[in-house]
């Protein structure tokens, strides 16, 4: 494995005890928060592999919760997330599921409020760096370490292309890219990572193309 910097090896600045369990996981909840685009009423939480039979001591419930309320790896506030999401409105419910995954150290998150719900999956793969694998059934990759944005589309000609004229004219380099779809002709999700933050006007333009039903950002 190729590591980019010493950051990679030692993991962030984070509240312990650990960055796969603690800081990676924070970060899975603040994605599903940034995609969600505002603090849900409701979560449940569901814990696979080493998460399922360590997520107590490890203090996986109340990062995950933390990441949920938008607070960083290094926000002293994490040590009291389940406190304040209790104070804010947010009911928690935590799941240990005996399935075996494909990551060990995998959670599914199920959260919502009265306007609408999402899911996500995600996989903490050390050094506080994570994958988000699932959204609304949807399969992708994204990192959470980059801006991004996710793009939910009727599967036509020109969709894609007509998304990344929009970024090349705002002259907005794309990283990485791929599309996901459940069936042909159907919905498909563009999983968009970029190499700065998008503003309002950039998003407001993709959300009035043709075939485009959802655009949601992660903010770096």
């Amino acid at each position: 494995m190729k590591y980019k910097s010493v950051f990679d090896i030692i993991g962030p600045v984070m509240i312990g005890p650990s960055s796969s369990h603690t800081a990676g996981v924070a970060r899975i909840g603040r994605v599903a928060r940034s995609l969600f685009g505002r603090q849900p009423k409701w979560a449940d939480i569901h814990f696979y592999g080493s998460f399922a039979s360590t997520y107590k001591g490890h203090g996986t419930d109340v990062a995950i919760v933390g990441g949920l309320l938008d607070f960083d790896t290094d926000d002293e506030r994490i040590k009291s997330s389940l406190q304040i999401a209790e104070q804010l409105g947010l009911t928690v419910k935590f799941f240990v599921e005996s399935a075996v995954p494909d990551h060990p150290n995998t959670v599914r998150i199920r959260m919502g409020d009265a306007s609408g719900d999402m899911e996500l999956t995600g996989i903490s793969i050390g050094g506080g760096k994570i994958e988000v694998t699932e959204l609304n059934g949807f399969e992708l990759h994204l990192s959470g370490h980059h801006p991004a944005i996710l793009v939910v589309h009727q599967d036509r000609y020109g969709a894609i292309a007509a998304v990344s004229n929009i970024l090349s004219a705002h002259e907005i380099n794309i990283g990485h890219m791929e599309v996901s779809r459940k069936e042909a002709g159907k919905m498909a999700l563009m999983a968009i990572e970029v190499d700065q933050n998008l503003d309002d006007a950039v998003i407001e333009e993709i959300k009035r193309l043709p075939n485009i039903t959802q655009v949601a950002r992660v903010v770096d």
